[in-house]
């Protein structure tokens, strides 16, 4: 893997699908050891493997394109799985026929098939009625969890030339189509005709030759379509060749649509930019305040002003924003790589790191710790742990920094170290009331681990200056845990002085 370009892994029916699950493994494998692993798949006639789910986690992991699909028009394998598990039994011993067919083909052996004609009839229009009852259901709603779905892009290939498409929906739409010309022998014979396929399809490539014999009046895009009709082998076939067109127009315009959303996301992100800045102005006013309390506790404590009021605003309004990202993204309405690109991972965490203290000072403000617990396991937004996530998850995450501050961040690192100092406030409290030894010891121990937690983050930097702001609430924290402490050895002195 070191030293070659690329690695391309094939197979050809059930072999196929090993291919692809040898890829997946080496994709998994070499994940934190290349950014991006020199990995192709390329498979024939290959039956269904995985689900939806599976589906969108490879392309959140932009691996769509890692995987090619070849399939021929009549090709009755990659739809093999689309009828009803009821079936279960007939499929096997269709497989199991299949298989000895191809095996002998490929040996020059004079093959013998134990199906009848009936039996391969009346499966061909299984097969055939499972693919179009998929096709319709998802041309209506386009959700619902599906046992074997398509992944990848599919290059669907005939004796006229070859397309290609990603849109899984599409896919399995003309998985339909171009089955629904063909003939139950058909389906047989082109499943063992990939050979002849790909030295067509490279003869057509290497000499660019032009599919269209005939003068082109529309345009650009009626004539791709066109085109594509053709080198799909669907043409003039009616009305198989209409339906074809629209499904060929859906996956253009359904394939353009993430992008465009992306579009216009972008710009909703830089008309909020104002609303950022008013917020990063506040809190350089609220750190260089005469009151030295700096920006999180500025707004807990805030009054009635009209400044703190345009704050709050402004952070409701930018936590809409992002929650819209979040629901477009889940409803696929974004792409699949969305949240693995470097501008939007970096505008969210600037979001978190500079809009999270507020939320949790309103939080401790409203005193909803006391109705629903604290910050941190009750009251932490969706959306922040999200953003959490996608940071962890970016790429070149797994590698060292060793990158050393020399002066404080301009804004805390940790987007919740507030919710983590309103915690140890609450212990020390706690502490003053706890008679159970065992009890008072672990609380003890919990707040000398937020007392190390967080002199670690000072001592590297990773701090904003508005923490240890004189009256801030992290101050008058430290403050009262040192005071607690030398009560509590002045109390242990006492005792044993008692004991003596």
């Amino acid at each position: 893997m070191q030293q070659s370009k690329s690695l391309v892994i094939t197979g050809h029916s059930v072999g196929a699908t090993t291919a692809f699950l040898t890829v997946l493994w080496l994709l998994c494998r070499l994940k934190s050891t290349f950014s991006s692993p020199p990995v192709l798949c390329i498979t024939f006639g290959s039956p269904l493997l995985g689900n939806e789910s599976l589906t969108n986690a490879i392309l959140r992991e932009r691996w769509g394109g890692r995987f090619c699909h070849i399939v021929s028009n009549y090709d009755i394998m990659p739809r093999l799985l689309f009828a009803p598990l009821l079936s279960v039994t007939h499929q096997l011993h269709f497989l199991l026929q299949f298989w000895h067919l191809s095996m002998a083909s490929q040996t020059s052996q004079c093959p013998v098939l134990a199906l009848t004609e009936q039996d391969i009839n009346g499966f061909f229009g299984t097969i055939l009625s499972s693919v179009e009852v998929t096709a319709r259901t998802e041309e209506g709603s386009g959700s619902g969890m599906k046992s074997f779905w398509p992944f990848g892009s599919y290059l669907f290939c005939s004796e006229e030339g070859a397309i290609c498409m990603d849109n899984a929906t599409c896919v399995a739409k003309m998985l339909h189509l171009m089955l629904l010309s063909g003939s139950p022998s058909r389906s047989i014979e082109d499943h063992l005709r990939y050979g002849n396929y790909v030295s067509k399809l490279s003869f057509q490539f290497l000499t660019r030759r032009n599919f269209m014999t005939r003068e082109i009046s529309e345009s650009n895009y009626e004539a791709s379509v066109s085109l594509a009709l053709q080198s799909s082998g669907t043409h003039g076939q009616e009305p198989v060749s209409t339906l074809a067109k629209d499904c060929l127009m859906t996956a253009r315009r359904v394939g353009r649509a993430p992008n465009i959303n992306s579009a216009n996301l972008a710009i909703r992100l830089s008309k909020i930019v104002p609303f950022r800045a008013e917020i990063e102005w506040y809190k350089a006013c609220c750190d260089k305040s005469d009151d030295q309390m700096g920006y999180y506790d500025s707004f807990k404590r805030r009054g009635a002003s009209k400044r703190e009021s345009r704050v709050n605003m402004n952070r409701i309004k930018l936590g809409s924003f992002w929650d819209d990202v979040i629901h477009m993204l889940e409803r696929n309405e974004l792409p699949h790589d969305f949240h693995r690109r470097a501008k939007w991972i970096n505008a969210f965490l600037s979001y978190r790191l500079l809009v999270e203290p507020l939320d949790i000072a309103e939080y401790y403000r409203l005193g909803l710790h006391h109705r629903k617990g604290h910050y941190l396991m009750h009251g932490r937004e969706r959306r922040f742990e999200i953003s959490d996530r996608w940071w962890r998850e970016r790429e070149g995450a797994n590698k060292q920094e060793t990158h050393k501050r020399s002066k404080f961040a301009s804004l805390t690192q940790d987007s919740c170290f507030w919710a983590r100092v309103e915690e140890a406030w609450d212990w020390l409290d706690d502490v003053r009331s706890e008679t159970d030894h065992g009890k008072l010891e672990f609380l003890l121990q919990r707040i000398r681990n937020f007392e190390m937690y967080a002199a670690k983050l000072i001592e590297t930097k990773e701090v904003s200056e508005d923490v240890i702001a004189k009256n801030s609430t992290y101050s008058l924290c430290i403050e009262k845990w040192r005071t607690l402490q030398s009560s509590l050895r002045q109390e242990h002195q006492d005792t044993s002085l008692a004991l003596n």
